[in-house]
């Protein structure tokens, strides 16, 4: 019914061997790009990134756009992600390295990210939402929220369920 599953690992925070620093634990997102049966079915321009419990933007974790195309012409169409474009996007100068990368094809997606990387580095203890968003050229644009508590010391886990354009989309956290 889906895809193979993809492993992504974030490059920042995790070294090529896996020697990080002893306290850092690990981060999961899973990411479910739903197959759509459209007549012109586009791979969606996607993005996750966190805010804290006032809706302030903590970090970027990942981008997925069409980064392969001429002239960076992929980039014209990142701010029809329009909650993470007022975010955070409009200030970026794409492709950003460890966080934007090629547009993913129908299937769950997982990431891994080092409890280290700059999106959590500096959180302090509290709740959190993990949003994702996606918008597909000839279709529709959809933001989740995925409520999480964060406590660098404690295990954390929340998941959502999207309508159209995102399936399940899951956090979890293990010290």
């Amino acid at each position: 019914m889906f895809a193979k599953s993809t492993v992504w690992t974030s490059v920042l925070g995790v070294s090529a061997l896996g020697a990080t620093a002893a306290s850092a634990g690990t981060v999961t997102l899973e990411v479910e790009v739903p197959r759509l049966n459209v007549a012109s079915y586009h791979k969606p321009y996607v993005a996750g990134w966190i805010e804290d419990a006032s809706g302030a933007h903590k970090g970027d974790l990942f981008v997925w756009y069409d980064v392969a195309m001429k002239n960076k012409e992929g980039n014209k169409w990142l701010k029809d992600m329009r909650a993470w474009w007022r975010k955070s996007g409009r200030n970026l100068d794409m492709p950003v390295d460890g966080l934007s990368n090629a547009t993913r094809a129908p299937g769950r997606h997982t990431l891994k990210f080092d409890s280290n990387h700059k999106a959590f580095k500096g959180l302090a203890a509290g709740d959190y939402v993990l949003r994702v968003e996606a918008s597909r050229e000839h279709g529709g644009a959809e933001v989740v929220k995925v409520p999480f508590k964060w406590d660098a010391k404690k295990a954390s886990a929340g998941s959502v369920k999207g309508s159209v354009e995102l399936g399940d989309v899951k956090f979890s956290y293990k010290p």
